[in-house]
């Protein structure tokens, strides 16, 4: 008797997703694409878009008791069966309890979205740490309304997921005792990196950090430069680990090169501060290499939405200190359907094809050693 296959891959879920606009200044079209494309890193298959542009705020539900009807008499109609609503917009335990008892369905925040995609990316056992910590400061605001969804929330698919698929406790005093643990742990663990980072310091190599937006290339730069096949992908923070290589320069000149974790709008503080520590390396660096993917050239009320990807890392970068030197690397060249203007601290590069990469390595030697 032959053996059965059995498919381990996760199986995707269908979204709605429903994009809110409450600011003065939200671009319905970018606020759309970034959280498709988010539900597409958390491996969700987005059914349909709704939109809400709030004039008059429901604090019960946010959205508006017509857009719940018409989002509702969707899900009812709907062939395709309707795993999880994502509300673009950070929701508090009872908005998230208020709408899932409307839709019958699961109900997830833009929050929870993005540490849902940490969760399945960490690899390290910092990472895993840190999202575990992420994951229960989200859930321990939320405990009660969670754990009075009748279950619709579920043990397991987006929003539950987490580090070795480990199910989250919804017990308040289980969850305050694991996340003094987990600081402790990694209280343990950034002790030795500060350590090693003391010893890394005292090396007489420069060093140079690779910032920038989520999917912008990063990794793909990094592969590059120094010929190795680190994990990549067009998603969403596809990696989240900060990983170092040593970079040769040419004749005798070496650097050590840094990839950090990328950064989004909007980013949920409990991420910001559990992965402050991989940002650190941004402040540490004599020069910094922002990536950009300047394939993204639509118009965003006067901006192209590559410049307004920048004008977030600049912000998020200046809040963390890292104020030194840069490069703006305006990556994906390959994709460009018309010429890029560049300015004098930008080269022009595509890591698919190569192009530009030995006129960034000569900026990189320039800015380094200017004698």
């Amino acid at each position: 008797m032959g053996k059965k296959l059995i498919d381990t891959k996760p199986q995707q879920e269908n979204a709605i997703v429903v994009v809110v606009c409450s600011k003065k200044g939200d671009n319905i079209e970018r606020k759309t694409e970034e959280i498709n494309r988010l539900s597409f890193s958390a491996n969700l298959n987005v059914v349909k878009n709704f939109y809400q542009i709030i004039k008059d705020f429901n604090k019960g539900t946010v959205i508006g008791s017509g857009k719940i009807e018409e989002i509702k008499k969707y899900i009812d109609e709907c062939e395709e069966y309707i795993d999880v609503v994502i509300v673009d917009y950070p929701l508090s335990g009872s908005q998230m309890k208020n709408l899932s008892d409307h839709f019958k369905v699961k109900v997830l925040d833009r929050v929870g979205l993005i540490i849902d995609i940490f969760a399945g990316g960490a690899k390290s056992r910092e990472a895993k740490l840190q999202v575990k910590l992420a994951q229960d400061l989200y859930v321990l605001p939320r405990l009660s309304q969670m754990q009075g969804t009748s279950g619709r929330f579920g043990g397991a698919g987006v929003g539950m997921r987490g580090p070795g698929e480990t199910k989250l406790e919804l017990n308040r005093r289980i969850l305050e005792k694991e996340m003094e643990t987990l600081k402790t742990q990694i209280a343990k663990i950034k002790e030795q990196r500060q350590q090693s980072r003391k010893e890394r310091l005292k090396s007489p190599l420069p060093k140079i950090a690779l910032v920038g937006y989520t999917n912008s290339g990063k990794t793909s730069l990094l592969n590059l430069l120094v010929r190795e096949n680190i994990y990549a992908d067009d998603k969403y923070f596809a990696t989240l680990d900060t990983t170092t290589r040593k970079l040769f320069l040419g004749e005798g000149k070496y650097a050590i090169l840094t990839d950090t974790v990328g950064f989004i709008s909007d980013l949920p503080h409990q991420l910001v501060d559990a992965f402050s520590s991989t940002l650190e390396e941004s402040c540490d660096a004599d020069l910094l290499l922002h990536v950009v993917d300047c394939s993204l050239d639509k118009n965003i009320d006067g901006m192209k939405e590559y410049e307004v990807n920048m004008k977030v890392t600049n912000e998020l970068l200046d809040k963390l200190g890292a104020t030194q030197n840069r490069i703006v690397v305006l990556n994906k060249a390959d994709k460009l359907s018309k010429p890029q203007l560049i300015k004098d601290d930008e080269v022009l590069i595509s890591t698919k094809t190569r192009r530009g990469i030995d006129e960034l390595l000569a900026r990189i030697c320039q800015n380094i050693w200017p004698d």
